[in-house]
């Protein structure tokens, strides 16, 4: 029987996966059979995992972090909302967040039973403040945020939001799981060091080319993780914070290594070729005669029709659309500008 080969990245466009760094893949290799759900018994990914937070600190402005490496940005987002919850002081918490916000946070609403207020974006795609403070209330437990949006890679106001959650007596939680690779590098206030953040969820297996799977989740206060704890009588580990017991040690290790050969200089100029090749993508498709939903970040949306979309995929491209039904292209590492040209001439082909 021949042998399944992966995934061939030359022609996804839509994802926020990536091929992971050399450094990330032989790490994770070398730690495939350790459990950093019990860091007791295994003492060293643990301690490549506090060295990963430290790092992962450092990235969102936030120098003595407190978290962990998660399965992704579900989980993380999932974990900041149980915080929210568990330290709230009422019985009936709710959870405001801008319809941006990723499709995680109606999971944790049904998980945890917490009222997920959505709330409308502005002109630009981006949270509205002032629409989030009327949406919340004496028993709202957390204000979200998104740096980096899924569909259009749009920054909320953070510092604007942090008011709103002080406003109110709520945490407030940053969705920076795209994002947090990029926007170091860039002129957005976004991060711990930018506003009263609580919590944030940043993913090194997005732009930061560890391998799946690898999110974090980082608090402020070591009194968040705290309120995730459960007691693990039969671990040599007395208890832990994390959703998941045991946890990839693969994707810990890989997390550390590749923040150690990567930051801050090699995901700068990561961020720069890929901006730049989002802009110019941009113009190209403005050139023939698309709509384009401007690039903020490595991420640009497009209106195209039904038929030239389904085409597309037809031909072997991996694609998706956002909710209001725009192409999306997330301009990850493994995409350049030699994989967007040839694209674009079938594009051209197939509108001749």
């Amino acid at each position: 029987m021949q042998r399944a080969g992966p995934q061939d990245f030359r022609r996804v466009l839509s994802s926020m996966c990536t091929e992971p760094h050399p450094a990330a893949r032989e790490a994770a290799e070398r730690f495939l059979a350790t459990n950093p759900g019990d860091p007791a018994t295994y003492e060293t990914v643990a301690d490549l995992e506090g060295e990963a937070v430290d790092v992962l600190g450092e990235v969102v402005g936030l120098p003595d972090a407190h978290g962990y490496v998660t399965s992704g940005g579900t989980e993380a987002n999932i974990q900041a909302v149980r915080a929210a919850r568990n330290l709230a002081d009422t019985a009936s918490p709710n959870v405001v967040a801008p319809e941006s916000a990723h499709f995680s946070f109606p999971k944790a609403a049904e998980m945890l039973d917490v009222d997920l207020r959505l709330v409308p974006t502005d002109d630009d795609r981006r949270a509205d403040p002032a629409a989030m403070r009327d949406a919340a209330d004496a028993d709202t437990a957390l204000i979200v945020a998104v740096a980096g949006t899924t569909e259009y890679g749009r920054v909320d106001p953070v510092p604007a939001l942090s008011t709103v959650a002080d406003d109110v007596g709520a945490l407030l939680h940053v969705d920076a799981a795209w994002g947090g690779f990029v926007l170091p590098f860039t002129d957005h206030e976004w991060h711990f060091g930018h506003a009263a953040v609580d919590t944030m969820t940043v993913d090194p297996h997005k732009m930061g080319r560890a391998v799946v799977p690898a999110g974090g989740l980082l608090a402020r206060d070591q009194a968040t993780l705290d309120a995730l704890a459960v007691d693990t009588p039969y671990l040599e580990s007395p208890s832990q914070a994390s959703l998941t017991g045991t946890r990839s040690g693969a994707g810990v290790a890989s997390a550390a290594a590749v923040l150690e050969a990567m930051w801050p200089d090699g995901y700068r100029e990561q961020y720069e070729r890929l901006q730049s090749l989002a802009e110019w993508f941009a113009a190209e498709l403005e050139e023939r005669g698309f709509d384009v939903v401007d690039p903020v970040l490595p991420l640009v949306a497009v209106d195209l029709p039904e038929d030239l979309f389904s085409s597309l995929r037809a031909d072997g491209w991996r694609l998706s659309r956002t909710g209001a039904g725009e192409l999306r292209v997330v301009c990850m590492p493994h995409v350049d500008r030699d994989v967007l040209s040839t694209f674009l001439d079938a594009v051209d082909r197939m509108t001749r």
